[in-house]
């Protein structure tokens, strides 16, 4: 068992697909079934069902975490000696479900560490947590409840999300709107797993009721150019109503306590965070996010 055949183990067990692994591996599909079928016959078990299309199977879970723990600790450590004998600032990798909220602190990061390395890498929030243990990632930027074993977070906002319509649908001239009333609309949402579904989902359960979905996609941001162009309605941070979206939509807030969001910041609790990093943590988590500018006496804001 080796560095390269844990990865190549790695990259079938993410992709569940031998072909697709094969080629962004660079490698021959045969020889990287071969390295599976080797690494299954030294651990004496299957790690993935081959009924029809390639599963990762329990075993192959469970061997999954103690890759990425390993492969994450090896990383930290290559990224560590690199950093103590360069005395260089580091790399930082920031993972979110979108990054339009993130454009402030971005740009103020850079502005203020030009020679920082800054890796994004848009995922849910489930892979978010799996991959902060790994130490795959550094940072992570979530708007819905996470696993938090092993991590630690700091509340960055607490919001309001508001219904947004067309300018000239039936109901742009209310101030506020119940669930009930929502329950014909049509609704632009996110696929599942992004956090406006779960919400979405979560609202109409209480109601036990079912949205009436026209339109999902993987980019929160796309959602208020689609619901202005008419398509149907949907759920937006109020975040977004105060950066005054470039497409003209009506607001109306919903009759819920339990229509809001949470955003929040995580990072492992033994990670070892480079300079980069741990400066990335602290413009984060003192941006001041009402505003949209850097909290001016640098301290951590919560939400």
């Amino acid at each position: 068992m080796d560095l390269n055949m844990l990865t190549q183990f790695l990259a079938v067990a993410r992709l569940e697909h031998l072909s697709r692994a094969a080629d962004e591996l660079r490698v021959a599909q045969p020889s990287l079934s071969r390295t599976i079928a080797r690494l299954e016959n030294e651990l004496g078990t299957p790690l993935f069902d081959r009924a029809g299309r390639l599963r990762l199977n329990d075993a192959g879970k469970l061997f999954r975490g103690y890759v990425e723990r390993s492969l994450g600790e090896l990383d930290a450590g290559r990224r560590a000696v690199a950093e103590a004998t360069t005395e260089g600032f580091g790399t930082v990798r920031l993972a979110s479900e979108t990054f339009l909220t993130l454009t402030g602190p971005l740009t103020a990061y850079k502005r203020a560490h030009p020679s920082a390395e800054v890796e994004l890498h848009q995922m849910a929030a489930e892979e978010m947590a799996r991959r902060l243990r790994a130490q795959d990632i550094d940072l992570c930027v979530a708007s819905q409840p996470i696993p938090t074993e092993g991590l630690e977070g700091f509340q960055l906002l607490d919001e309001a999300v508001w219904v947004a319509t067309p300018p000239d649908h039936p109901l742009a001239g209310r101030t506020t709107v119940s669930v009930d009333e929502l329950a014909d609309q049509p609704f632009v949402t996110t696929r599942r797993g992004h956090w406006q579904r779960r919400l979405l989902d979560r609202l109409f359960a209480g109601r036990d009721l079912t949205p009436k979905i026209v339109c999902e996609g993987d980019e929160p941001g796309a959602l208020a150019g689609l619901i202005s162009a008419g398509l149907g309605v949907g759920l937006i941070p109020d975040i977004a109503r105060r950066a005054a979206t470039r497409a003209p939509v009506a607001w109306i807030a919903v009759d819920s306590p339990d229509c809001r969001r949470t955003l929040t910041l995580f990072w492992g609790v033994d990670s070892h965070l480079s300079g980069a990093a741990r400066q990335m943590r602290t413009m984060i988590t003192s941006w001041n996010w009402i505003t949209g500018e850097p909290q001016e006496d640098g301290r951590p804001r919560g939400g």
